[in-house]
């Protein structure tokens, strides 16, 4: 009759590391669905910004076409080897990570 008080004792032990992998999946799962959510909401935003203004994608194109401008002004030919050292790079700097 001790034999049969060793099996209960050994599942119990696995059920602890079960609920330990389960919570961790669940945090990760609800950190996820947090990161989906802010996303979810950034791209709602953007499409209300649209919608209520849509001259706003149209003012947003000629201002980044007036910055190319000036920053060919200002910089010279960005093709050129010289002056690219003096300004900084136009993939790095555009509208859309401002």
């Amino acid at each position: 009759m001790s034999d049969s008080s060793l099996p209960s004792q050994l599942p119990g032990t696995s059920d602890d590391d079960d609920l330990s992998e389960l919570n961790k999946n669940l945090e990760r799962l609800t950190e996820d669905i947090e990161q989906m959510s802010v996303q979810l909401t950034w791209m709602a935003y953007d499409v209300v910004a649209l919608r209520t203004s849509p001259e706003l994608a149209a003012a947003m194109s000629d201002l980044e076409e007036a910055y190319h401008g000036c920053r060919e002004a200002v910089c010279g030919d960005v093709h050129r080897e010289t002056h690219a050292d003096n300004c900084p790079d136009t993939a790095a700097t555009t509208l859309a990570q401002i």
